[in-house]
């Protein structure tokens, strides 16, 4: 079974995410386990704060160390009582931007996945020495962690063949990697004057695969040639 157990001040966030579609099926047949766990138990004082302006001044709140030590401490020896490792990443846009590959690579792991959601002005920064890695959802800033955290879930989710329900849409894209998907096509053939390809309706296997490599590609080079550059550059 694939865990993932996320730490956040903002548990209702997940509540359609992890009741819908393929995420909830992967649940219901526990395939996926995802706990959702509010760090804000071990906050301070009688109001359980989490958060403190920061030292040398600045706008906005910083989240303390503290209460997020503490539930990771409470969180590791309980899974590690129970003969399971725990992977702890957290969320910043200050760590590597999360890719395909690191998708594959989590998705391998025997571990439990635990992600930290961060709030306000970020962290404080004792914080980074209690993770495993640190991970960015891309070159933006977003009001919380929760929305990487779901699109992990998702990516990561996806390359298990029990979850995802076909095992043949994983073995493409990892052929075509590091590529843009070619184009794709259904019903009907022809919409307002706009043709499907005759390559694609020919039925021979070996002329729709080359085109569909030649146009991965073709649209690679035109969107993304930084794609091209780093698998030349590895």
């Amino acid at each position: 079974m694939l865990h993932f157990e996320i730490l956040t001040l903002f548990s209702g966030i997940f509540s359609s995410f992890l009741g819908e579609s393929l995420i909830k099926k992967a649940i219901e047949k526990k395939y996926l386990n995802v706990s959702l766990v509010n760090f804000r138990k071990h906050g301070c004082g009688k109001h359980l704060q989490v958060d403190a302006s920061p030292y040398g001044g600045g706008p906005g709140m910083v989240l303390r160390v503290d209460p997020i030590a503490k539930t990771l401490k409470e969180l590791k020896e309980y899974h590690h009582g129970s003969g399971r490792e725990t992977h702890t990443i957290l969320i910043t846009p200050q760590g590597r931007p999360f890719s395909q590959e690191k998708a594959r690579e989590l998705s391998r792991k025997k571990a439990v996945l635990t992600l930290i959601c961060g709030r306000y002005e970020g962290f404080d920064e004792r914080l980074r020495y209690l993770v495993d890695e640190e991970i960015s959802g891309g070159d933006f800033i977003c009001m919380g962690g929760e929305v990487i955290a779901m699109t992990m879930i998702e990516s990561i989710s996806r390359l298990v063949p029990e979850i995802l329900g076909n095992q043949e849409s994983i073995e493409n894209e990892s052929f075509m990697l590091p590529l843009l998907e070619f184009p794709q096509y259904t019903r009907p053939a022809s919409f307002e004057g706009m043709e499907v390809p005759e390559e694609l309706k020919s039925g021979n296997q070996k002329i729709i695969s080359q085109w569909r490599e030649e146009q991965a590609l073709e649209r690679t080079k035109k969107r993304r040639p930084d794609l091209l550059r780093c698998k030349s550059n590895s």
